[in-house]
């Protein structure tokens, strides 16, 4: 079995305001047709990356100027 993982891309139309995500392949043309008022004015929004990183991984305690993290049990 094969996992096709297409990113979910924000549009929002300069005409009317409407607002919308898309599942789309990175190879796919963006869209630029609205389609609540069909004014071709419709662009890809730049958003924030949709994920969180938790917990005592790599990003706390690699490649981090300064003293080392402490963890929980030194006080």
């Amino acid at each position: 079995m094969s996992l096709h993982v297409m990113p979910i891309y924000a549009y929002r139309c300069a005409a009317c305001g409407h607002s919308d995500e898309h599942i789309q392949k990175m190879s796919d043309d963006a869209l630029i047709v609205c389609p609540t008022c069909h004014a071709p004015s419709y662009e890809k929004q730049l958003t924030a990356a949709g994920f969180q990183l938790k917990g005592n991984g790599w990003y706390v305690t690699d490649f981090k100027g300064g003293s080392p993290a402490k963890s929980p049990s030194d006080g």
